[in-house]
């Protein structure tokens, strides 16, 4: 048990998501006293039982109970009341865009309104969440300062420092990946940076300003989507070309100044095809980042094109999608090519199946498709396509003779042994592959 002369700070972390509630756990293992908030009852009473509600990531069950042991994490609805408690406050509440591409704030604003209502003078107000450029200063800065009768970088600090972390290796990232850190002030800036020290003991990046730390999180997820799209350019050229372009990148890249992407069917998730627009609706709509944003979401079209040159019409085809989730062993829908796929196939009126190990049949049929099972040969006799999507572990094991009315594979992964599906008497296609 931690006693509690010994604890740093009292903290308050806004928003209980994947990320929140790792740096919750982190900091409540790191000598803090954490109050993790959140509006969803379930996750509150999870979290105030010890037990994780977010699974499959490394480490952070036994983080959770153990801060429940130690009585270092403590969850509640009550926004304002854990801001009210707190020297420090994290927020970690997701900013998405709606269906026009525009930035969603709903979930954010509310959070920053009650925040408002608890912040007193000194504290500290850090953003982790992912933001257009300025919105910490001119839009939930300004909010707080409105609501609170505080001011802004007097009465109460404000910094930024976005959180960098990778699905399924969250602690092991926090720990390697150098924090970005952007002060109001630089009082706001040197508190930001000893709390992170002492509680992640990350290197540190102190920036000139807020705005310079937004920017260059959004910036690593434009480089990432360009870079895919610059990949997918050069894959379907490849495919024209008759030129496998696994080989080309391998090549390429031995060369230390070239790092070409893999190609895909796809990007998904809640990063890559998300924070670009927040660039695109600040005012960048020429160039490379908005020209990538098109490839990459063609990339579902081109595929199914390709199929439909190989196999002719799709009417009354009986598909399978290898992977409901945006990518590789990650329970996560948000943005997924899968998506996307489904509704291209219905339009042409195909029976469309999907096979996710991480989902159960309940939560696969809301998406209007049959849940399949792997492992089922009966039901794989009745498949004409196949098609990799996300390359989930389970999928490695596949086998692909129980496919006997199956004539096409298309590998949107590139992962795929061409050779050995093709001795099956099956064809098969990649992304310029």
């Amino acid at each position: 048990m931690i006693a509690e002369n010994q604890l740093l700070h009292n903290i308050a972390v806004v928003g209980l998501g994947k990320i929140g509630l790792t740096l919750a756990a982190v900091f409540a293992n790191n000598s803090c006293k954490v109050l993790g908030a959140d509006i969803d009852p379930k996750v509150v009473s999870s979290v105030n039982n010890g037990i994780s509600h977010v699974k499959n990531e490394p480490g952070l069950e036994e983080l959770v109970a153990n801060a429940h042991h130690n009585k270092t994490l403590i969850a509640t609805t009550k926004t304002s009341e854990a801001v009210a408690q707190s020297d420090i406050v994290i927020v970690i509440v997701p900013v998405l865009i709606d269906d026009k591409n525009h930035v969603d704030y709903r979930y954010i604003d509310s959070a920053v309104e009650e925040i408002a209502k608890g912040v007193k003078k000194s504290t500290l107000v850090i953003f982790e969440t992912t933001l257009p450029p300025g919105d910490t200063r001119n839009r939930f800065g300004k909010k707080i300062e409105e609501v609170s009768g505080l001011r802004i970088g007097t009465d109460f600090d404000l910094a930024y420092s976005p959180e960098r972390v990778y699905s399924n290796r969250i602690i092991e990232d926090l720990q390697n990946y150098p924090k970005i850190i952007g002060g109001l002030t630089e009082k706001s800036l040197k508190r930001a940076s000893a709390f992170y020290q002492k509680t992640l003991n990350c290197e540190i990046i102190e920036v000139s300003s807020l705005e310079t730390a937004e920017f260059a999180k959004v910036a690593e997820c434009v480089y990432r989507d360009v870079n895919i799209a610059l990949a997918n350019d050069l894959a379907k050229f490849a495919d024209n070309m008759n030129v496998n372009i696994l080989e080309v990148i391998d090549s390429s890249n031995s060369q230390p100044y070239s790092h070409i992407h893999q190609p895909g069917i796809g990007v998904g998730g809640h990063c890559i095809p998300i924070y670009p627009y927040f660039f695109i609706n600040k005012g960048l709509v020429q160039g490379l980042t908005p020209l990538s944003r098109k490839i990459n979401d063609s990339m579902s079209d081109y595929a199914i094109s390709k199929i439909e040159k190989e196999m002719g019409s799709l009417q009354k085809k009986n598909i399978l999608i290898l992977g409901l989730s945006y990518r590789e062993n990650v329970k996560e829908t948000t943005k997924s090519t899968s998506l996307a796929i489904i509704e291209i196939l219905k339009e042409k009126d195909v029976q469309v199946f999907v096979a996710d190990p991480l989902f159960e049949n309940e939560e696969i049929i809301k998406y209007d498709v049959i849940p399949f099972d792997i492992n089922n040969q009966t039901v794989s006799s009745e498949i004409d396509i196949i098609i990799l999507q996300a390359y989930h572990d389970e999928f490695k094991k596949i086998d692909f003779e129980s496919f006997t009315k199956c004539t096409f594979v298309y590998d949107g992964r590139n992962k795929l042994s061409k050779e050995k599906i093709e001795e099956l008497g099956m064809r098969y296609s990649g992304i310029g592959k």
